[in-house]
């Protein structure tokens, strides 16, 4: 009997590594398939309108079925204008100022800021709200930004200046999502993670095709087929399919262990952007690389004992997915 329990275990810990590995380098296909869409022409305001009109019926079946298993508790109209801010700072304002900065910097070092995203994080509770960062965690922050220094030493040197625009966009948007995962934190615990990510991916919808129609009313209507395709991709296999997988990853794994597999995202978009795109892989790159992931190891490993007392009182966890950036 109690072998069959091991074995179960077994299973599950397994299923759990390979869904948050697949997870994190579905969302790291993300800056291809947008890299992609612009060689057609397309623009960053009509790619994420399209983007987000796709992915809201997806996340809206997924709150259907959860709502199915358990009673939703009703929320105020404070709160949704909570929602409707957190919808502009983590999915309109983080994703429309990353497709920007993707026109001018590689899918490799655009992963590699985005991964991140925590590090901000940790500066910003510092910083803003007095919360203490132990001499570990000083130490991942230096090799980590030292890391994504290296690796924008290589863009920079055949893109010049563009380089500095690209990173400074991509930079805001991590920062952009880092103080939605900040300013989300009460409201998960209060109304579940699953109608924070449908109810904030809506406010962007509704944000990102005003601004596609302000922009060029038509364009959502005048992209050719490839571009409808990649979107479609990018909605499914790059936004909601990941973040499914993010989910049942945690549920099984705890966060931890997910944050580890994270890995796979920065290491996968290198290789993709080399095959898919033709952008050079260097020593140079991947020694930089190589230091933002040491980085964030050290990071989770500091933080697992907190981690995993919050996991266990968490069944639907979107809070610790990558980026919908």
């Amino acid at each position: 009997m109690q072998s069959q329990s091991t074995a179960h275990h077994h299973r599950r810990y397994l299923y759990g590594i390979l869904m948050a590995g697949i997870g994190s380098m579905l969302f790291s296909g993300k800056a291809v398939l947008v890299k992609l869409a612009f060689g057609y022409g397309a623009n960053a305001e009509t790619l994420l309108a399209l983007r987000m009109l796709i992915a809201l019926p997806l996340f809206w079946s997924v709150y259907w079925w959860e709502s199915r298993r358990k009673p939703m508790i009703p929320i105020t109209w404070l709160d949704r204008g909570k929602l409707f801010f957190l919808g502009f700072l983590g999915y309109f304002l983080s994703s429309y100022i990353d497709f920007l900065g993707l026109q001018y910097i590689s899918v490799g070092l655009e992963r590699i800021v985005l991964y991140l995203t925590p590090t901000i994080v940790l500066l910003i509770s510092y910083f803003a709200l007095s919360k203490s960062i132990s001499r570990m965690q000083w130490y991942a922050l230096v090799v980590g930004y030292l890391g994504v220094f290296i690796v924008f030493i290589q863009d920079a040197s055949s893109t010049g200046i563009h380089a500095w625009l690209g990173m400074v966009l991509v930079f805001g948007s991590a920062c952009s999502y880092a103080t939605y995962m900040i300013g989300s934190g009460e409201m998960v615990k209060r109304i579940g993670s699953v109608r924070l990510v449908v109810y904030a991916s809506s406010a962007s919808a509704v944000l990102s095709i005003l601004q596609s129609s302000f922009y060029n009313p038509s364009a959502i209507f005048e992209q050719v087929t490839q571009v409808y395709w990649l979107s479609l991709l990018n909605a499914s296999l790059c936004t909601v399919i990941p973040m499914l997988l993010i989910m049942i990853a945690i549920n099984r794994i705890g966060s931890p262990l997910v944050a580890q597999a994270g890995i796979l995202g920065p290491v996968s978009t290198i290789f993709l952007g080399y095959f898919i795109l033709s952008e050079p892989i260097t020593w140079t790159q991947i020694g930089g690389m190589t230091l933002v992931i040491a980085a964030m190891w050290l990071l989770v490993r500091n933080d697992s004992p907190r981690k995993k007392s919050s996991d266990s009182k968490t069944s639907d966890d979107f809070d610790n997915a990558e980026p919908l950036n």
